[in-house]
């Protein structure tokens, strides 16, 4: 009988914002306790590397704190429409991000923080062979955004990763970690995420997902089938057994999180039937007084409170129907559809102690997915990619309705294809969102795997088409600020940059851009409808339906800002250079104040 602990409180609601900074430590009684890891803290809330912390019972490897500070680094960068490489873009709900999956993380938080019901990714398996994303990570602030926020040379991204590097698996954890740590905070409350990995890094892979979202919320390590290539039959030993299954772990947003239950159909149902109630294995807790008798060995298959509960439900159900309906007529076509648990058990006429098994349509599934093959066969550039059937299964079992579905590693574009095919099957309005990064390849005479993505996507809608089906695509690209860099100090500027720098906006740059990096900034889903309309001769965007609404021109006038007003927006942004005097500019909010007093005014 004491007051609440507000120590522990505190610490449950650190755990919630920052869950890699929870530990253990040693109480006044020498008992273990939760606490908190005050260096890691710092490091969450620090601009810089925090030198000079302890060394602990963790995961740790050598460029740890270097990739934790990436997750949290910002970066000067924004998402740009690529209208040409679209498919229905007015309409669709469906994103395509074309760029560092990095930075495309960081770019969503806003946008689409704790919205995302289902993460499936599949990393570059660190093999030695492959190649995995070398981000830029820096020892300040400054030095970051100048890395990551200047260069686009994406192909400078990527490292060869050796056996002889002496960082093998330093950088593949490296890699992953900010990835994961993004990624948790898009995912919704109820939200999983599906990591598809083999042997090499399965077990550091399950303790950066332990750190990182709890090892409470650690759900499977699923067993998938792979093929098997037969050669070993050639040697008379051989090293070690060939690897016949690869892993999908399955992660929760929080410990907290169900899964529905996974059954699959049988090629044909199975009906109901009577099975005998006594079971050979010797439990002496599971044998007690049933219909008068209790057995010498064996056991019952039930529990006595369950068991003497389903021999009452059977009387119950012989005073009410006897003489009305046979028995196996009620169970199968009356009981049966109404989708009714039943729970009988009954002593037949030849002294049996028996219970009812249902009609069965389909089987619950464990961790053991042999039933399917991991590689796919759907494109000719990939020897690895995921199947469908695979990504089926994981979709139509967590998901549903209009659930939002990611894939930062799209490769191939299996989960694209996949979510149309789910929808197709059960009506779902289920939507993506995939990214990948643009690299080349050189067998395809320098095909990026972006544009591979892409084509075989759209090739999925046409194939999943159906009235009312979304199988569009709203194509995006990871891409420098849209705004100039205008710290240069004035000591440095020639006269002839002078005029060069009122200008805020790159040269290059179209208002739809400029929309795109406002969304982003005030945190809209990027698939909300864009319109477009003539107004005074100037382009005038407007983003659901008032929540944004824009004019980019060179100059806006009165009569522009007054009937973007009449419309009574949740948000206005105009460009600062839009208006050729401060006297202009604050006469236009003014504008809003009396006519649209409730809108949030912007300029940038």
């Amino acid at each position: 009988m004491t007051s609440a602990d507000l120590t522990r409180s505190n610490i449950d609601k650190i755990a919630e914002l920052f869950p890699t900074v929870v530990t253990e430590s040693f109480n006044a009684e020498g008992r273990a306790t939760r606490a908190i890891d005050f260096d890691l803290l710092r490091q969450e809330l620090s601009g810089h590397i925090v030198e000079g912390a302890l060394e602990r019972y963790q995961l740790d490897w050598p460029g740890k704190r270097a990739a934790a500070f990436a997750a949290n680094a910002p970066i000067a960068k924004t998402l740009r429409p690529v209208r040409e490489e679209s498919v229905d873009f007015d309409a669709t709900k469906n994103l395509f991000i074309e760029g560092d999956n990095l930075d495309a993380l960081k770019l969503l938080q806003e946008s689409y923080l704790g919205k995302i019901k289902l993460i499936y990714i599949d990393p570059p398996y660190n093999t030695g062979n492959d190649f995995v994303y070398k981000d830029d990570f820096a020892e300040s602030t400054a030095e970051y955004l100048e890395r990551s926020g200047q260069k686009s040379d994406v192909g400078h991204r990527l490292l060869a990763n050796l056996d002889s590097a002496g960082r093998f698996h330093s950088d593949w954890l490296s890699m992953m970690y900010p990835r994961l740590r993004l990624a948790r905070n898009l995912l919704a409350e109820d939200g999983l995420i599906f990591i598809s990995i083999d042997s090499h890094e399965v077990h550091n892979l399950i303790k950066i997902c332990d750190e990182i979202f709890g090892p409470g919320s650690h759900k499977n390590t699923i067993a998938v089938r792979r093929g098997i290539k037969n050669v070993q039959a050639q040697f008379e030993d051989v090293s070690a057994l060939s690897q016949g299954h690869e892993y999908v772990l399955l992660y929760a947003r929080s410990e907290a999180v169900r899964l529905p239950k996974l059954s699959l159909a049988h090629v044909e149902s199975k009906p109901g039937k009577w099975d005998t109630f006594w079971r050979g294995t010797d439990r002496p807790t599971m044998r007690y007084e049933l219909f008068g008798s209790t057995p010498s060995s064996g056991q019952w298959r039930w529990e006595e409170g369950r068991t003497k509960e389903a021999a009452r439900n059977y009387e119950t159900y012989l005073a009410e129907f006897a003489g009305r309906l046979s028995l196996d007529d009620y169970f199968l076509d009356h009981l049966t559809s109404r989708n009714t648990k039943l729970n009988f058990v009954r002593l037949n006429d030849d002294g049996v102690v028996q219970y009812y098994v249902p009609p069965s349509e389909g089987k619950l599934l464990s961790d053991n997915w042999m039933d399917l093959t991991l590689s796919g066969n759907e494109t000719d550039e990939f020897d690895t990619e995921k199947s469908v059937g695979l990504l089926s299964r994981i979709i139509g079992w967590a998901t549903s309705g209009n659930d939002l579905v990611m894939d930062f590693f799209a490769g191939s574009g299996t989960t694209g294809h996949a979510v149309f095919a789910v929808n197709a099957a059960d009506g779902g309005q289920r939507r993506f969102i995939l990214v990948q990064l643009p690299e080349r390849i050189a067998k395809k005479d320098g095909t990026s795997i972006a544009a591979i993505t892409r084509s075989r996507v759209k090739k999925a809608g046409e194939t999943h088409s159906a009235p009312g089906a979304d199988t569009g695509l709203r194509a995006l690209r990871v891409d420098s600020t849209n705004m100039r860099d205008t710290s240069t100090p004035a000591d440095v500027l020639a006269q002839a940059d002078l005029l060069g720098r009122i200008d805020s906006v790159k040269p290059d740059r179209t208002d739809e851009d400029l929309l795109f990096q406002v969304m982003l900034d005030w945190g809209l889903d990027l698939t909300e409808s864009i319109t477009v309309e003539e107004v005074d001769a100037r382009r005038v965007l407007s983003v659901a339906d008032g929540a944004i609404i824009a004019c980019f021109a060179d100059e806006v006038t009165d009569g522009i800002v007054k009937e973007m007003a009449r419309r009574h927006p949740l948000r206005a942004v105009f460009l600062d250079t839009s208006f050729g005097t401060d006297a202009a500019r604050i006469n236009s909010e003014q504008i809003f104040r009396e006519v649209s007093p409730e809108t949030e005014v912007k300029a940038i």
